[in-house]
C-alpha cells in the first residue's frame, strides 16, 4: 500500500512536469500496458501461490512486523504532537536518539530506541516500505524470534557504527535494521537454494520485493547525510546471523535455542564494540565557556580603564584587577580544559586551539599588566614640559623613556593581537 501510494505520487510529478503531447503519450502507453500488467499479475499470484501457502502453515499470522510498523509510526506520531521541531537534534535525542555523548555516558539503551525514531515523514514512509513487503514473507519463513532477533541485533550494530564514526552526531532512523533484514533474507535465499523445498523463495516473488527495496536503497543512499556505513554494518549483521539461524530453514524455523545462542553471540560482539566508545565528550560546551571568559574579562578590564581615565583608579588597581582576578579565571579555564577526558578526533584541533588561545591570553594580560606598572605616560609628558630645553641629557633621558614604553606597548599589542586571532579560530569552529 505504502508502494503504491509512493508510486502514484512520484507519477503525478512527473506528469504535471511533462508537455501535454508528452502527458497524452505516457497515458495511452500506459492503458496499452494495462492488460499485460493483468496478466502478469494474474501469472505471478498464480506462481507464487504453493510459496505463500507454505508459509501460511509454516507461520499462519506475522506478529513481529506489525508492531514493528505501529510503533514506528506511532513514536512518529506523538513526537508531531510534542514539544520542539520535528528534525531538531535536541528533540531526536529526546525521544532516544542515538547521540554519542549521552549514549557512551550510560545510556546505551538509545542504540535500540533509536532504530524507533525517525527525523522526518518520508524517512519514515520509506523505511515503512522496506519493511512491510519482506517483513510479511521473511517472518513466516524464520519465525517471529529469528525476525525480531535480527532486526534488534542489526539496528544496534548499524547505530554502533554510527556512534564509532559520528559520535557527535544525532542518529536515528530504522534503515540499518531494515538492512539487517535484507541480509537476513539473502542468507535464507542462499539455504533455499541450496536445499530446496516448497518455500525456496521463488524468482517472482523476488521480483515483486524488488520495487520496494529498490526505492528504500536508493532513498537511503542518497539521502543519508552520515554515509552507508551503518547500513553496511546492518546488512552484513543479517547476512552472517542468517548463515546460522537460516541453515535449515527449507525444513522449518530456527529453533529457541538456535535464536538465543545467536542473540547471545551478538551481545558479547556488541560489548567488545562497546567498551572503547565509553566516555566520549562534546567539548563544545567547554569552548563556549572559554569564549565567554574572553567577553567577561575584556568587560572588566574596559570598565576599569574607564574608572582610571576618569582619575577614580589608579593604574597599580587596574594591574591588580588583572593580577588578582583575570588571570586566575584563564588559569582555572586553562586547567578544566586539560581535564576533560574523551574528545572525539575531529574536536582535539579545536580544543588545541582552545589552549593556545588561554597560553596566548595570559601572556597578554601578564604583558598589559607589567606595562601599566612601568608606563607613567603623565610623568613622562610632564618631565618632557618641564625640563629646559638647554638641559639635553633630561630630554634624552625623557625620550629613551617613552621609547621603551612604545616598544614594550608593542608586545602587549602584538601578544593581544595573538591571542585574539585564536579566539578566532574557536568562535566559528566551535559552531560547527
Amino acid at each position: 500500500m505504502y508502494l503504491i501510494l509512493f508510486l502514484v505520487i512520484v507519477f503525478g510529478f512527473a506528469l504535471c512536469r511533462m508537455t501535454a503531447e508528452d502527458r497524452e503519450r505516457v497515458i495511452r502507453a500506459g492503458l496499452a500496458a494495462i492488460p499485460h500488467l493483468k496478466k502478469a499479475a494474474i501469472y505471478g499470484r498464480l506462481e507464487c501461490e504453493p510459496f505463500r501457502n507454505a508459509l501460511g502453515e509454516r507461520t499462519p499470522w506475522p506478529l513481529v512486523t506489525p508492531v514493528l510498523i505501529t510503533l514506528n509510526a506511532a513514536i512518529f506520531i506523538f513526537m508531531l504532537f510534542g514539544a520542539g521541531a520535528l528534525g531538531d537534534p535536541a528533540t531526536l535525542v529526546g525521544w532516544g536518539g542515538n547521540f554519542g555523548p549521552r549514549t557512551t555516558s550510560g545510556e546505551w539503551w538509545r542504540l535500540l530506541t533509536s532504530v524507533f525514531v525517525h527525523a522526518g515523514m518520508l524517512q519514515l514512509l520509506v523505511n515503512l516500505i522496506g519493511l512491510v513487503q519482506i517483513g510479511l514473507i521473511l517472518e513466516r519463513l524464520v519465525g517471529p524470534f529469528a525476525f525480531a532477533a535480527v532486526y534488534v541485533a542489526a539496528g544496534v550494530f548499524a547505530s554502533l557504527v554510527n556512534l564509532s564514526a559520528y559520535p557527535l552526531a544525532v542518529s536515528v532512523g530504522a534503515s540499518g535494521a531494515i538492512f539487517g533484514l535484507y541480509g537476513l533474507l539473502l542468507a535464507s535465499s542462499i539455504w533455499g537454494l541450496l536445499h530446496r523445498s516448497i518455500v525456496t523463495i521463488p524468482l517472482m516473488a523476488v521480483k515483486r520485493l524488488a520495487p520496494a527495496a529498490a526505492v528504500f536503497i536508493f532513498y537511503n543512499v542518497a539521502n543519508d547525510g552520515l554515509g552507508i556505513d551503518a547500513e553496511l554494518a546492518g546488512l552484513a549483521t543479517g547476512f552472517v546471523c542468517g548463515l546460522f539461524l537460516a541453515r535449515g530453514v527449507s525444513d522449518g524455523k530456527p529453533s529457541a535455542r538456535s535464536v538465543a545462542a545467536a542473540m547471545a553471540a551478538a551481545v558479547v560482539i556488541a560489548v567488545a564494540f562497546a567498551v572503547p566508545l565509553r566516555g566520549v565528550t562534546d567539548v563544545r560546551p567547554e569552548i563556549e565557556r572559554v569564549v565567554g571568559l574572553e567577553d567577561r574579562t575584556a568587560s572588566a578590564y574596559q570598565s576599569a580603564v574607564d574608572r582610571f581615565k576618569r582619575g577614580r583608579i589608579t593604574a597599580e588597581a587596574v594591574a591588580q584587577l588583572i593580577d588578582r582576578t583575570i588571570e586566575p579565571e584563564l588559569q582555572v579555564a586553562e586547567a578544566h580544559l586539560k581535564a576533560v577526558t574523551g574528545v572525539p578526533p575531529e574536536q582535539q584541533p579545536l580544543v588545541a586551539s582552545a589552549e593556545e588561545y588561554l597560553r596566548l591570553r595570559y601572556e597578554s594580560w601578564r604583558l598589559r599588566a607589567e606595562s601599566l606598572r612601568k608606563t607613567d605616560t603623565p610623568t613622562l609628558q610632564e618631565a618632557r614640559d618641564t625640563e629646559p630645553a638647554s638641559n639635553e641629557s633630561g630630554r634624552l633621558r625623557a625620550e629613551a623613556r617613552l621609547k621603551a614604553n612604545r616598544i614594550y606597548l608593542g608586545k602587549v599589542e602584538g601578544a593581544e593581537r595573538a591571542s585574539l586571532e585564536a579566539l578566532r579560530r574557536i568562535r566559528p569552529a566551535n559552531q560547527k
